[in-house]
């Protein structure tokens, strides 16, 4: 049973191991917060949205975002989101391999939460994936 059932994650990532990686450091955790997924900026936006078929994630949510994918990137989908008065209150940590400051930087220019890096599956994975527990338990979250 989660902790905190109503805040809702969606994870958008496009990595399948990394996805697995996730859901296992969630569990040995025992984070049970629905997870909702999505491979690329695009199907985040219809999940949103919910549009195309796409059922909405329920509010309140936490995006994981990776930066590096096909279709639309982390950065494009954060512009996407920021732009669309219905979305642009959205909690978002990114969740990413890259340690380059130009993307830090243009992540904190749309207003992320937390710009996390994705180490090894060892102590500093699960130190952050406890991190992301201890805010959806500590914050509130917009309605």
């Amino acid at each position: 049973m989660a902790r905190f059932p109503e805040v809702n994650i969606l994870l958008v990532e496009d990595d399948e191991i990394d996805v697995r990686s996730i859901k296992r450091a969630f569990q040995a955790q025992k984070i049970a917060n629905p997870m909702f997924e999505a491979s690329d900026g695009v199907e985040a936006l219809k999940m949103l949205r919910g549009e195309a078929g796409h059922k909405t994630v329920p509010r309140p949510y936490l995006i994981l975002l990776d930066l590096k994918m096909p279709r639309m990137g982390g950065i494009q989908f954060l512009h996407e989101l920021r732009a669309d008065p219905a979305l642009r209150d959205s909690i978002v940590f990114v969740l990413t391999t890259s340690d380059d400051d130009r993307d830090k930087v243009a992540a904190y220019e749309n207003n992320v939460a937390g710009y996390l890096l994705k180490q090894d599956v060892g102590d500093d994975f699960m130190h952050t994936i406890r991190l992301l527990d201890c805010f959806t338990i500590s914050v509130q979250f917009p309605p």
